[in-house]
């Protein structure tokens, strides 16, 4: 059995460990490949929270379940730690359920890598159902949709709060979703209420997302763990703080291996057949 054969007859387990090599060395290690340059709509996300003053209000929605945690969840925690670096005023909600957890856990993990004080430069609202029902309601009435917090507090009662009535007090509000509602944001807070929307989203949305960039419907859209990395380099975090980098370099590698795979593969085939012939 010559060389080819041999590669040809490889135990698939191989790959299969090679495939995990490439993935979890360059996360143990820190590695971080070179990026690039950010793209236009990462950037204009990034600039728009750069002009903002202190005290201004950000709020981010939650919108997105454990399944899309590895290309949300970077983003997220890359734009809320901009925002409290920045010393704004953070508010987080969520329209899924399953999204509460998440929000809780990313604004104490954020707030205490920056020193933040829960209540003062941060809060977590929580969950709602209803969906629309309660994006409309927040655009009359915060409190009256969000009385307590996610813990049980009065929000009437929260520094973070003070003058926080309506969209009318809020900044920025970017969703995080793996859905559709950023279009029910985009429809009832930004064209009822013409509040300023951003999105960050799993890439496989982008299409659906840029034409509202276009129109001027959203300020920018952080997209993908691209994106993530892409604020994350804006930000100038690097190593644990940039779970973005860590996985688009884990991803580039597995991707190069998959691909020299698939290369050696056809060659293996092509050559194995033509010995036999």
């Amino acid at each position: 059995m010559n060389f080819w054969d041999r590669l040809l007859a490889l135990d698939r387990r191989y790959v299969f460990i090679g495939i995990a090599l490439a993935v979890t060395i360059p996360i143990i290690t820190a590695l971080t490949l070179p990026l690039g340059e950010p793209a236009p709509p990462t950037v204009a996300v990034y600039e728009f929270i750069e002009g903002l003053e202190p005290g201004d209000v950000v709020m981010v929605a939650i919108d997105y379940s454990p399944s899309s945690m590895p290309e949300l969840h970077p983003q997220a925690i890359a734009l809320v730690r901009h925002a409290l670096q920045k010393d704004l005023r953070v508010i987080s909600v969520t329209l899924n359920p399953q999204g509460t957890a998440l929000a809780r856990d990313l604004m104490a993990r954020v707030g205490a890598e920056v020193g933040a004080e829960d209540g003062v430069d941060y809060v977590h609202l929580g969950f709602k159902p209803g969906g629309s029902q309660v994006i409309l309601g927040m655009g009359e009435s915060i409190r009256q949709v969000y009385p307590t917090t996610a813990d049980g507090r009065p929000t009437g009662t929260l520094p973070v709060m003070e003058g926080v009535n309506t969209y009318a007090d809020i900044a920025l509000l970017v969703d995080f979703a793996a859905g559709n509602l950023p279009f029910a944001w985009i429809a009832y807070a930004g064209e009822r209420y013409n509040q300023d929307l951003a999105a960050g989203i799993t890439a496989v949305m982008a299409t659906d997302l840029y034409p509202y960039l276009q129109s001027g419907q959203l300020v920018g859209v952080i997209n993908g763990l691209k994106g993530a990395a892409e604020y994350e380099v804006l930000l100038g975090v690097e190593g644990l703080q940039a779970p973005g980098m860590l996985g688009m370099s884990a991803q580039s590698i597995a991707h190069l291996l998959i691909i020299f795979l698939v290369i050696f593969g056809n060659i293996a085939y092509f050559a194995s057949s033509r010995r036999r012939r």
